[in-house]
């Protein structure tokens, strides 16, 4: 419980972030199965802001301003950290999608945040998503991850649909954070929507600092702990427990491969 940092010291969720990689840059963060090599890999915190770097030159590139929002529809891996990484550091308001919505759900959701990209997991998602989507206005930018160039050449038929290949830059590149302040927005998480349009519940970064931070004060989580992660990073219980808690403390995030 030493290495714990507190709502003050991290400030934002990205001043979290750059503080742990500070304090234990060469640590394990994050362990992930390689589909391809049938291996599990892992990287470490500066592997990490590495990574988010080449994220944040990105969505510079893409010339947002502060406050503008930007969605994730993607299983927990460490390219969701990496994103939502890169955008807080540029003042911009993260908008998690369940994998499985509805397509009509979705662009509602869109619609109502004023969402300006969206990256999913594959390009069978966006095609499922497409039709209801594509007309939402203010959406400039979808991004596809597991898309290949090839895969995006054939199947993708909308000019502001990109591959994660052809939208990430081959290198990181220095760009200047956003200082933003505590109580500033940083999610707008939506409801099921059950009884009628899904709300969107806006959270600060104060919010969740204050929440993961008294969370630890009553089930303390070791540096040396190993956390499976399972449960949807696009609900705040598993982005508190399951992301922002282990960030304080130090831990090891392993993510799950399935249920």
């Amino acid at each position: 419980m030493t290495d714990i940092i507190s709502v003050e010291q991290a400030n934002t969720l990205s001043g979290l972030f750059n503080a742990r990689v500070q304090r234990t840059p060469g640590s394990v963060a994050y362990r992930y199965y390689d589909c391809y090599s049938e291996q599990w890999r892992e990287y470490t915190w500066k592997q990490m802001s590495l990574s988010v770097l080449r994220w944040q030159t990105a969505l510079y590139n893409e010339s947002f301003a502060p406050g503008d929002r930007v969605a994730t529809m993607l299983r927990n891996c460490p390219e969701y950290v990496m994103f939502e990484q890169a955008a807080l550091a540029l003042g911009l308001v993260i908008v998690p999608f369940y994998t499985e919505d509805r397509a009509d759900n979705v662009a509602y959701m869109l619609s109502d945040a004023g969402v300006k990209l969206l990256l999913v997991e594959k390009t069978e998602n966006w095609q499922s998503l497409s039709d209801a989507c594509c007309q939402v206005d203010g959406l400039r930018r979808i991004v596809v991850m597991g898309a290949s160039r090839e895969d995006h050449q054939r199947q993708v038929d909308h000019d502001f649909v990109v591959s994660l290949d052809n939208w990430l830059p081959k290198q990181e590149n220095v760009v200047r954070q956003v200082s933003s302040s505590p109580h500033s927005l940083a999610t707008i998480i939506y409801t099921s929507g059950t009884t009628g349009k899904p709300k969107g519940v806006m959270l600060s970064h104060h919010n969740i600092l204050t929440n993961a931070y008294n969370s630890l004060q009553a089930v303390p989580v070791r540096p040396d702990d190993l956390l499976l992660s399972f449960l949807p990073l696009s609900h705040t219980f598993e982005r508190t427990v399951g992301y922002y808690i282990p960030m304080m403390c130090g831990a090891t995030i392993a993510y799950a491969r399935s249920i």
